[in-house]
């Protein structure tokens, strides 16, 4: 059968699970492992689809729920799909609306037959079921789509985690018999918390239903960085060699490393541009705080070496300034150094698979980050 992406795994480390591939999309090529920018209103926030590019960005994530909700899918597929509306000729992957299920709780009603949400610009009614979830992402012409699941939020006993497995693997079969486009490739989520069981129980259910790829859902909502581990490890051991394994929601560059090792392919995150609006800068020795004193007369770049926008013109005293001052470029040349720095990170990562040193490389950056 023909799939509209195609994933190939060229090496893999010899001393863990990591491994170096090539995902093949509609629009676009991207080396794994990869990070996947955040665009969750068909914009990566402050960061323009040249600057994106020029960053290393190849692939980017928009959000289901909130283009919904805000102009509405009707709308982006008359202006040419997400492709056309935001300027962005690369691939793209859009999620389900799921995580909205978690961190919207406040606002939602969960049943079987989906979820119902309360707007929160305008209070109206978003009923997200299985099959309009597809039809949304459908209109909205991502390469990549993704089924409607359910993320309990943690703690939660096994029996919650339990049910919530059991909805997701039901909604995925509703989310694969909906789905028509040819031209989208459709990932299945794997949840079931940090239970190894449920996890393995979840995945096996997916693989029989064929999807194009899996993702990894669930993870960091509350559990230990050891128990994400683990479940990692359980996750991708069940899942096919030939598809993508795609980890949602993590961009922390210790997480990246943890998940490379068990043989994830794809990330995405705010983490970037959430820190770069707040002035936290990510570096291979840590965070960098530019509003912090230390920077009111530094002639340095964030760090030395980065390509970024920011480090080749711009020194951290006059990032410093700008955040203290309120002006609109500090966020934006931090975002866009957050964004290039992951990149920098996962291109390292890469070529260290290629040499078949992955391992000494995440000992190394590790190190170098500190606790």
């Amino acid at each position: 059968m023909s799939r509209p992406v195609r994933f190939q795994t060229l090496l893999r480390d010899p001393t863990s699970a990591a491994r170096r591939g090539r995902l093949i999309t509609p629009h676009g090529t991207v080396e794994t492992p990869a990070f996947m920018p955040v665009g969750t209103q068909a914009t990566v926030k402050g960061i323009t689809p040249d600057h994106l590019a020029a960053s290393g960005t190849v692939m980017l994530l928009a959000n289901t729920y909130h283009l919904a909700l805000r102009p509405g899918e009707d709308v982006v597929a008359r202006m040419g799909g997400l492709h056309g509306f935001m300027g962005w000729d690369g691939p793209i992957l859009t999620d389900s609306g799921g995580f909205q299920v978690f961190s919207l709780a406040a606002r939602s009603r969960l049943s079987e037959g989906g979820v119902a949400f309360r707007s929160h610009i305008d209070g109206r009614l978003l009923e997200l079921t299985p099959e309009r979830a597809i039809a949304i992402q459908e209109a909205l012409g991502a390469d990549i789509t993704m089924c409607l699941d359910h993320c309990p939020a943690l703690p939660a006993t096994k029996e919650a985690v339990a049910d919530a497995v059991g909805r997701t693997v039901h909604w995925a079969g509703r989310c694969r018999d909906a789905h028509t486009r040819p031209d989208q490739a459709l990932f299945g989520i794997v949840q079931g918390g940090h239970h190894a069981d449920l996890r393995a129980e979840c995945a096996e259910a997916l693989i029989k239903l064929d999807f194009d790829g899996f993702a990894v859902g669930g993870v960091s909502v509350g559990e230990s960085r050891e128990q994400v581990r683990e479940a990692l490890a359980v996750t991708t051991h069940h899942l096919p060699e030939d598809r993508p394994r795609y980890l949602m929601g993590v961009g922390r560059p210790r997480d990246i490393l943890d998940a490379v090792a068990t043989g994830i392919d794809l990330f995405d995150c705010v983490l970037p541009t959430r820190n770069g609006r707040n002035a936290t800068c990510l570096t291979d020795r840590g965070l960098v705080k530019l509003r912090n004193a230390s920077h009111r007369l530094d002639p340095g770049p964030i760090e030395d070496g980065c390509p970024c926008l920011a480090c080749c013109n711009f020194s951290r005293a006059y990032l410093r300034h700008l955040f203290l001052a309120k002006e609109m470029l500090g966020p934006i040349l931090a975002s866009i150094h957050n964004v290039t720095y992951l990149h920098r990170l996962t291109r390292r990562i890469r070529q260290a698979i290629t040499e078949g040193r992955f391992v000494p490389l995440r000992a190394e950056v590790l190190e170098a980050l500190g606790p």
